[in-house]
């Protein structure tokens, strides 16, 4: 990752705005752990569900590399930061 060119100056509301999307990704990420630690819970007590919660879980690497990929890209974008 390539980094800026020069300083950079947020604003409030850009810093306001960045923190609220970090919290947010904090909040998603949190969330998809908390379905595959259920999903694990429930293979554990119901092992005839196992087939289906595998599946669940198996979704869920996905979303959470979509969230940080988000929150990078707008990260990157309001710093001006620019891909190499």
């Amino acid at each position: 990752m390539a980094t800026a060119n020069q300083p950079i100056t947020l604003s409030a509301e850009q810093v306001e705005e960045l923190n609220r999307k970090l919290s947010l990704m904090r909040h998603d990420i949190n969330n998809i752990l908390s379905l595959i630690t259920a999903a694990v819970e429930l293979i554990r007590t119901k092992p005839e569900m196992s087939e289906r919660m595998i599946a669940t879980v198996l979704e869920q690497p996905i979303r959470i590399v979509d969230s940080i990929g988000q929150f990078s890209s707008e990260f990157q974008r309001t710093l001006s930061i620019s891909e190499s």
